[in-house]
Order: C-alpha cells, then sequence, then structure tokens
C-alpha cells in the first residue's frame, strides 16, 4: 500500500500535535522543557519508519534511510536524556526563557512545544522525497550522502562527547571548554548537525521532489544561526564565563571549524 505524500505529512503533524501537547503537560510536572526535544527525536523516527512502511520506493533504499534516521534522531534524544533531563536540573536557556516569558510562560513553552511538531512534519520531508526516489539504488549520489552523514554523525557525537566530558569535571564549572573540535569551533556540534541535513539534499539527486530536500539545511541553519541555537546559548555563555568566553569568541570562528585567529592555552 502507498499513500499520498501530502497525506502522510499531514498525518505526521497532526499525530506529533498531540504527542507534543501531552509532552507539554508532562513538562509541567517536571519543569524541564528539554523534553520537547526528545520528542522532536522520537517523534522524527516514527514518521520515517511509518514512510518505510507506506511510502512508494526500493525497499532497499526505505530500510537504509530509516536507519540513518533512526541512528541519527534515536543516538541525539538519548544524549538529551541522559545529559540534560534524567537527575538534571532544566538547561539554562529554557530557564531564561521562563524568567523573560513571565506570566505569560505557560502558553508560550506550549507553543513552543507545537513548533517542535510543526519541525517534525517539515523536516521529516528530506526522508520521504529520498524514500521515493525512482532510480534503482544506490547510485554514487546516494553513495556520496551517505559517506557525508558518517562525517556528519560522527562529528556530532565526538563534539557532544569532549563537551561532555570537559563539563563532568567538577574545576571546569567557570572554564570554556577548548578541547577537541571545540579549538576550531565555538559550535561544532551545531555545524555537524546542520551538516547531517545536507545529507538529503546529496541522496536525492535531482529526484522528484528534490527542491523539499532543501529545507532540512535551510531551515536548521537558521535556526542554529539566528533563533534557538548559537545567540541564545552565547548569551548564557557570556553571562557564566564572562571574559573568557569573550575572548573565546574573539579568536575562534562561531561555526565552521577553523585553526584560531591566534594562539591561545587550550588550559
Amino acid at each position: 500500500m502507498t499513500a499520498d505524500p501530502l497525506t502522510l505529512v499531514l498525518s505526521v503533524y497532526i499525530a506529533m500535535i498531540v504527542l507534543m501537547a501531552a509532552l507539554w503537560g508532562l513538562h509541567l510536572w517536571v519543569r524541564n522543557a528539554s523534553i520537547a526535544d526528545v520528542g522532536f527525536c522520537v517523534g522524527l523516527i516514527a514518521a520515517v519508519l511509518w514512510y518505510a512502511q507506506v511510502a512508494s520506493g526500493e525497499p532497499e533504499r526505505k530500510v537504509l534511510v530509516a536507519l540513518m534516521a533512526v541512528v541519527y534522531a534515536g543516538r541525539l534524544g538519548l544524549f538529551i536524556l541522559v545529559n540534560r533531563i534524567v537527575g538534571k536540573t532544566e538547561d539554562a536557556r529554557y530557564r531564561r526563557l521562563r524568567e523573560e516569558w513571565g506570566a505569560t510562560e505557560r502558553m508560550k513553552m506550549f507553543g513552543y512545544f507545537q513548533l517542535q511538531a510543526i519541525a517534525v512534519a517539515a523536516l521529516s520531508l528530506p526522508f520521504l522525497v529520498v524514500m521515493q526516489n525512482p532510480r534503482p539504488p544506490f547510485g554514487f549520489e546516494e553513495l556520496g550522502g551517505f559517506f557525508l552523514w558518517l562525517i556528519a554523525v560522527s562529528g556530532e557525537v565526538v563534539a557532544d562527547w569532549q563537551l561532555a566530558q570537559f563539563r563532568s569535571k567538577p574545576w571546569n564549572t567557570d572554564r570554556v571548554c577548548r578541547d577537541g573540535l571545540w579549538y576550531y569551533s565555538r559550535h561544532p556540534n551545531y555545524f555537524f548537525e546542520w551538516l547531517h541535513w545536507w545529507t538529503y539534499v546529496v541522496m536525492a539527486g535531482h529526484a522528484p521532489g528534490w527542491p523539499l530536500t532543501w529545507i532540512g539545511p535551510l531551515a536548521m541553519g537558521w535556526a542554529l544561526l539566528k533563533v534557538t541555537g548559537i545567540p541564545v546559548a552565547e548569551q548564557q555563555a557570556i553571562r557564566t564565563k564572562g571574559e573568557d568566553y569573550r575572548e573565546y569568541q574573539r579568536t575562534t570562528n562561531a561555526f565552521v571549524p577553523w585553526w584560531p585567529k591566534r594562539p591561545f592555552n587550550r588550559h
């Protein structure tokens, strides 16, 4: 059985509205809005697995794309769950939003959760386009895209691990992480997250619906560079790290990894 792509995406969006409303209710009890991020990961996995069942396309390609989604979103969701939710206080960025929103905090947070529902529906589209590529699997473009996926997901895993290791040491509480990839970029995890979404642009290879794959890198790049990513993270870092972080800003690229403008002591 196959279904119309628009029907599939609308069905995902409706299901995500319900899921995110439920998670918003749960967050009122646990007081940790990072649950929304885990909900995004779970929702994306569920959407792609469902597409693999009902969408048109070659079975081998659908299995590969589904596995890519499970590994990418599953790893990210588990990382957020372990490092930001279980036994942890709420991320400082969310606490700051609550303070700024004041009396309207509950309803604005509900809106934030519902934005995640929109994000899952929109960002599931690149996976669907790749799955429905009418060409036989696996061509040069698909193999190139998969290689890019390996680099991007591995880079994000390494960056997250290096930062977690740095933060696990109590003497680093007020210090800036310049270990490993963080020596070359202030946000290497964000860079590799963005790079990951180019995977599906490459894999689709001008297949029908190919322009829809650009939703991933464009939407994620905008969010990371202008909205919920770097601006919010750096405001918080300046408040907690002060002049050390300002020096980090002066010497190190914000996004694309590159050598610092001048040498400095990593420690």
